[in-house]
């Protein structure tokens, strides 16, 4: 079984605290992950953000609608009971509860207050009725689309620099992400060797306790195991135990399969991971825009 959204756990949501007792979120996350059978793993899936698991995520967002169509009310510090609206719509004996069902709730709608429609992205209209993913989650989806179409582009323009600026390119990501020491010294190091397929040393670390040889090509094609059997070669030939191949295209399944049966350690990193490393490390991009997603700091309303 696949994680329920958060529109089909209303009503059973709602069924789990028609006690009249107070309850816990946290209680109610794991009555309903037994009741919809959910594996370890399934229970364990994170949001694409990895700060969220995805299960709990939906679980809190049904919370919120329902209590914003005051069929759940607020007891205290992060507790919450069933009102008697929501007691009437369980004696009802719905088949299920969506947002469009609540829409019959002044209360929701004045939270919902905003056009029937939105556009998420590119993929046209999305309303109450047919949106099944929480507000995080159209966020995320959102980000990841951006991101990926980010990434495409600075490929294509990766293929396109000369191999000079490609060269520095290299240089200050891996700088970027701590290796090398200073710019100066890894543009020192890398593009001075070009011994036996090898286009440069780096250090591993500031101090320079090891190193790490490197081979970076602005290959068209996809890259097979003879040309990563040949840089592992070349790394015999200088007793190195620690290299990373890096190329605008793509490694074959063969390639990544002899890396990973080889002692030395071989790191490849194909243009989709090149691209993704800039992004994260601010290489060849620029900010656009900032958003913080803040939530309820409980502590701060714990009355002593």
């Amino acid at each position: 079984m696949s994680i329920p959204d958060f529109q089909t756990l209303m009503l059973p949501f709602l069924k789990a605290i028609n006690d009249e007792q107070e309850h816990s979120l946290h209680e109610i996350v794991e009555k309903l992950a037994m009741e919809f059978n959910l594996s370890s793993s399934e229970r364990s899936e994170l949001l694409p953000s990895g700060r969220q698991r995805k299960f709990e995520n939906r679980v809190g967002w049904a919370k919120t609608y329902l209590s914003k169509a005051c069929l759940i009310e607020m007891t205290g510090r992060a507790r919450f009971r069933i009102t008697q609206r929501g007691k009437e719509i369980i004696s009802k004996n719905l088949p299920s509860i969506n947002m469009k069902y609540l829409q019959q709730f002044p209360e929701y709608l004045e939270f919902r207050s905003r056009p029937e429609k939105e556009t998420i992205g590119n993929e046209g209209p999305v309303t109450d009725a047919d949106n099944r993913q929480t507000p995080e989650e159209l966020l995320e989806e959102s980000y990841q689309r951006i991101r990926a179409g980010l990434a495409q582009e600075l490929i294509e323009r990766l293929k396109a620099c000369s191999p000079a600026f490609f060269e520095r390119l290299v240089v200050e990501l891996l700088v970027a992400m701590g290796y090398g020491g200073s710019l100066k010294d890894a543009g020192m190091a890398v593009g001075q060797s070009g011994d036996g397929g090898i286009d440069g040393i780096i250090k591993e670390d500031k101090l320079g306790l090891d190193v790490v040889y490197i081979q970076a090509k602005r290959w068209e094609g996809t890259v097979g195991r003879p040309v990563v059997q040949a840089f592992a070669g070349s790394l015999e030939g200088q007793r190195a135990t620690k290299g990373v191949m890096i190329t605008t295209s793509r490694f074959s399944s063969d390639a990544y399969d002899f890396v990973g049966r080889i002692g030395k350690k071989i790191v490849l990193i194909d243009g989709e991971r090149l691209a993704q490393l800039m992004i994260d490390h601010n290489v060849g991009v620029s900010e656009v825009e900032h958003y913080v997603i803040k939530r309820i700091d409980l502590d701060y309303f714990e009355e002593a």
